[in-house]
Order: C-alpha cells, then structure tokens, then sequence
C-alpha cells in the first residue's frame, strides 16, 4: 500500500448560519450519503457548524457548497 487514499482525505469545516434545528442537522448530515467522495458529515445546530470529511481527490469544497445551497442552508467556510 502506497498511502495515496490517506493523503487525500482532508476535514474541513463549514459556518451554516441558518441552521437552526437538530432536523436541519441531520438533513445536512445526509450528505453523507449523496455525495461521492464523503465519508463523514457532523453537523451541529447549537455550534451552527458543519466537519465534512472526504477525499478531495473526489469532491472539491464548492460541491460541498453547492450541494449544501441545494438543501436550502448556506455553508461557509469556517
């Protein structure tokens, strides 16, 4: 094994303003499992933040965005 899968792998965190309540969390959380690339998604309403990880090789942060705009919430980066 090379390590290639590892290097990609980065974590970055978004700024939702709009997210207001634990549904929105986990809406937001279900990108998880619609975005190719995404391995992890933790949202928090309380904090107004959402971790994303995934493989940048896969999914640039403007997808995340987008996909995000796309459910109704705007994700900043943190």
């Amino acid at each position: 094994m090379t390590g290639e899968g590892i290097d990609a792998m980065v974590k970055k965190v978004f700024r939702v303003p709009n997210m207001r309540c634990s549904g929105c969390a986990m809406t937001l959380e279900g990108l998880e499992d619609e975005l190719d690339g995404v391995t992890r998604v933790d949202a928090s309403y309380h904090k107004q933040t959402m971790e994303v990880e995934y493989d940048e090789r896969r999914l640039t942060e403007a997808r995340i965005i987008a996909a995000a705009k796309q459910l109704g919430y705007d994700a900043l980066p943190a």
